[in-house]
C-alpha cells in the first residue's frame, strides 16, 4: 500500500527534496507550498500524514495554527513540523499541540524516513484503538454492597475537584478503574488519562520515563522524547504502585509537585506541566515511612484525598454482580448459571486476589467446563484452589485432643467446633448453612440448642440466627 503523504512548505526545493526522499520508498508524496491551501486538499483527500514547516510565508496561517486545525479536526492523523529556524521551546510547543515530532533543516534522510514510517505505524494503532474504545462499554464499578455504594458516591465527590488522590487497597481490587472512573467525571475527562506502573519500569529508566529525555540541546540534531508527565498534559497521571518508587526519584516529584516545574534527562530547560496526579498504594504506608523507603513528605502531598478500596472478602454480596458481569464479556452463545452449591462455595471462599482472582476464575471456568447444552456451572466444575480451602477449613477442626477424649465427648466437641465454623463462614444464616451442611433447618436449630452454641461457643448472636435471608 502507498501511503499518502502531504509535504507543506513554501521553499519548493526542500518539498521536492522531501517528496524524491519518500517516493524513493514507496510513498505517495504531495505538494503544498500555500498554507491556506493545506484545509482545501484535506477536504478531498486525507493522508496517511503530513510533514508541515512551522513558518509558512502564508498572511492567513502559519505552521503552528494550521496545527491547531489540523488537531481538532483529524485528531489521529500525525503531523511532523520542520523548521530551519526551529529551536527547544518551538519544538516543545508544537509537540504540547499535538505534533507527532519535530525536524530542523538541514534534516537527515535517515532519521525523517524513520520518523514517517513510526507516525504511520503509531496512527494505525490509534485508529485501532480508538475503534476499540468506540465498541467498549462505558467503564462502571459492579456490586450493590454498601462498602461499593459508598466508593461510588466517593469517586463522584472527588471527580469534580482538582485535588491529588491516593487510592489504596490490596492487589486485584480494582484501582486503576477508580482512577480511570474519577478521571472520566472530572473536567479533564476529554484530555489525557495515562497509567505509569512505578513497578514495572526499571529504577534507572524510571526518570526517563517519567520526566522525558532531551539529547544534544542546543544543536540542530536535538531530539526529544516526552515523558508521561508531559503525556498527561492538561489531563490526569495516575502513578500505580507508586511505593515502588527509587528514594532519587521520590525526592524530584516532591519538587515537582511543590513548585510545578521540571527538567527533561539531559536538559537544562525549567518546563511546566498542568497535571492532576492520583496515586495506588498496596498497604501501609505510614510503616514504609517508618522504614525509611517513602518519603513522608512525598505522602502528605500525594495523600490530599484519600480512598480506600476493600478487598472482595469484605463485600461479599458484590460477588455474584461480578460474576454475571464476567460471564457475559466472556461466555458466548446464551448465558450461565450457578448451581446452589457452586453459590455456596464462592461465596464463602476468601478471595486473596479479589475481583482480578475472581475474573480470572471465571474465564478459567469457561475454558475447562465448556456447557454448551445445560450452560449449569457446578460445584464440581470450580478450580481447585476453591474446593481445597473448603477442605482444609473443614480439616482444621481436628486435632490430637480428639484422640484423649471419650467418643462421646470427642464426637459432641467435633459438632460444636463444625457448625460454629458453618455458621460463622455463612454470617448466622441458617438456611444457607443447613444447606451446605445437608440438615433440616428444624434439626439445626435443635442442635444448635443442644450443643449449647448460643453461650459463648461462637461469635454468631442469638438475633442474627433469627434473621433468614432468601434460599439462592
Amino acid at each position: 500500500m502507498a501511503y499518502d503523504i502531504l509535504i507543506v512548505d513554501d521553499q519548493q526545493d526542500i518539498c521536492h527534496l522531501i517528496a524524491d526522499v519518500l517516493q524513493e520508498e514507496g510513498y505517495k508524496p504531495h505538494i503544498l507550498t500555500e498554507g491556506h491551501r493545506v484545509l482545501e486538499f484535506m477536504r478531498t483527500k486525507t493522508p496517511h500524514l503530513v510533514i508541515m514547516d512551522i513558518w509558512l510565508n502564508d498572511s492567513r496561517f502559519d505552521g503552528i495554527e494550521l496545527l491547531d486545525i489540523l488537531k481538532q479536526d483529524y485528531p489521529l492523523l500525525p503531523v511532523v513540523m520542520i523548521s530551519g529556524h526551529g529551536n527547544i521551546e518551538t519544538a516543545v510547543s508544537a509537540l504540547k499541540k499535538g505534533a507527532y515530532d519535530f525536524i530542523e533543516k538541514p534534516f537527515q534522510q535517515d532519521r525523517l524516513l524513520a520518523i514517517v514510517a513510526r507516525g504511520i505505524e503509531v496512527a494505525n494503532l490509534r485508529k485501532q484503538l480508538d475503534s476499540l474504545k468506540k465498541e467498549a462499554p462505558l467503564l462502571s464499578l459492579h456490586g450493590h454492597s454498601v462498602a461499593i455504594n459508598t466508593v461510588r458516591q466517593s469517586i463522584e465527590r472527588i471527580a469534580k475537584t482538582n485535588s491529588r488522590v491516593m487510592i489504596q487497597g490490596p492487589s486485584g481490587v480494582g484501582k486503576e478503574v477508580v482512577a480511570r472512573l474519577i478521571h472520566q467525571q472530572s473536567l479533564r475527562s476529554s484530555y489525557p488519562f495515562v497509567v505509569f506502573n512505578c513497578a514495572a519500569v526499571s529504577p534507572d529508566k524510571i526518570e526517563e520515563e517519567l520526566f522525558g529525555i532531551e539529547k544534544n540541546a542546543g544543536t540542530p540534531n536535538v531530539s526529544i522524547k516526552l515523558g508521561v508527565l508531559e503525556q498527561a498534559d492538561q489531563g490526569t497521571l495516575f502513578l500505580d504502585c507508586v511505593t515502588d518508587l527509587p528514594l532519587s526519584v521520590q525526592g524530584k516529584l516532591v519538587s515537582i509537585l511543590q513548585s510545578n516545574r521540571f527538567s527533561r534527562v539531559g536538559g537544562s530547560r525549567t518546563l511546566t506541566a498542568d497535571v492532576r496526579i492520583m496515586s495506588s498504594t498496596l498497604g501501609n504506608v505510614e510503616a514504609l515511612i517508618q522504614k525509611g523507603t517513602f518519603r513522608e513528605d512525598l505522602y502528605y502531598r500525594l495523600n490530599v484525598v484519600p480512598l480506600s478500596i476493600p478487598p472482595l472478602s469484605e463485600r461479599v454480596e458484590d460477588i455474584f454482580d461480578l460474576i454475571e458481569y464476567f460471564l457475559k464479556g466472556e461466555a458466548s452463545g446464551g448465558s450461565y448459571h450457578l448451581s446452589d452449591t457452586a453459590r455456596l462455595a464462592l461465596e464463602s471462599y476468601a478471595w486473596p486476589g479479589n475481583v482480578r482472582q475472581l475474573k480470572n476464575v471465571v474465564e478459567w471456568i469457561l475454558i475447562m467446563h465448556p456447557t454448551p447444552d445445560k450452560k449449569i456451572i457446578d460445584r464440581s466444575m470450580l478450580p481447585s484452589e476453591i474446593l481445597n480451602a473448603e477442605k482444609e477449613a473443614v480439616s482444621s477442626l481436628s486435632d490430637t485432643q480428639f484422640y484423649e477424649m471419650p467418643l462421646r465427648e470427642a464426637r459432641e466437641e467435633f459438632e460444636r467446633r463444625y457448625l460454629a465454623f458453618h455458621i460463622r463462614r455463612f454470617g448466622g444464616n441458617i438456611t444457607k448453612t443447613a444447606f451446605a451442611i445437608q440438615m433440616e433447618r428444624t434439626a439445626l436449630h435443635r442442635k444448635i440448642k443442644l450443643l449449647n452454641l448460643l453461650e459463648g461457643q461462637t461469635e454468631v448472636e442469638e438475633s442474627s440466627l433469627h434473621a433468614e435471608a432468601p434460599v439462592l
